[in-house]
């Protein structure tokens, strides 16, 4: 088995151990999972989610007037390409893992009820089999930070979005300094053993870039002008700054919604 195969296969296994594969109406509820394990994370991503909504896609719609073609990028079980599409939208959805548990395999029962209107493909963010100037919302899904080759994925994503679309991030961990992101690499590492078990070598070795910040950003794509929508998250989430500073910890990361047009 290949390095590659290996990481999906062990990758698969553990968000299976953290009950995230979900099916039937769990899965058509997100990102509005309100029981179990994960809706605490849920309520995180809920909110980024209607910040999208409220910043892109509705107003281009009004504007266009037409329905949308989007692409969304780190799709795993399409969640996001069901409610789009719910909205009357056109959606490509993009991952490398074809799992059952929450990758695109998951996401062949929620295709099934838009055809026509969600495919899916199994890809990279770095090398994307599609026709350029395509898609009018561009969406790295809770996935930039899986990039092994942040240029070369943002370069991607500007040659596959239209002149004036939008790249958007969701829910993305972005540190204001690059030594609290390291520092949160670093802990990753070091807990690796606990969190992982016997796959914690396979899970840590593949150089994904782990967090972003807007200097990596700029680096990465000078011709991209960022905005940052910040999001209201729930309490505890807003809390955890604080939290941090009384334990004299590095800084968390934030979510929130980034934004830029292609040019």
């Amino acid at each position: 088995m290949s390095n590659s195969a290996e990481f999906l296969c062990a990758y698969a296994s553990h968000r299976a151990a953290e009950g995230r594969a979900l099916t039937g109406e769990a899965l058509r509820a997100l990102p509005y999972l309100r029981e179990g394990p994960l809706a605490r994370q849920w309520a995180v991503r809920a909110r980024t989610y209607d910040a999208f909504l409220r910043a892109v896609v509705t107003p281009m719609a009004a504007d266009r007037g037409v329905p949308l073609h989007i692409l969304d990028l780190g799709a795993g079980n399409g969640w996001l390409c069901h409610r789009l599409c719910a909205l009357g939208h056109s959606t490509v959805a993009v991952d490398i893992r074809s799992d059952d548990v929450d990758g695109l395999g998951a996401a062949a029962a929620l295709e099934e009820e838009w055809p026509g209107r969600f495919q899916r493909i199994i890809a990279s963010f770095e090398t994307l089999p599609l026709a350029s100037g395509r898609f009018d919302i561009l969406v790295f899904n809770a996935a930039l930070h899986y990039a092994r080759d942040l240029a070369r994925a943002l370069t991607e994503a500007q040659r596959t979005v239209r002149q004036g679309g939008v790249i958007t991030i969701l829910d993305s961990p972005f540190y204001r300094h690059d030594n609290d992101g390291e520092a949160m690499v670093a802990e990753k590492q070091a807990l690796g053993q606990k969190e992982f078990g016997g796959s914690a070598e396979i899970l840590l070795a593949q150089n994904f870039i782990e967090y972003l910040t807007p200097e990596r950003l700029s680096a990465a794509a000078p011709l991209l002008s960022w905005r940052r929508h910040r999001v209201v998250y729930p309490l505890w989430y807003e809390l955890r700054p604080l939290a941090a500073r009384i334990r004299r910890a590095r800084a968390p990361s934030r979510f929130d919604l980034w934004t830029a047009h292609a040019p």
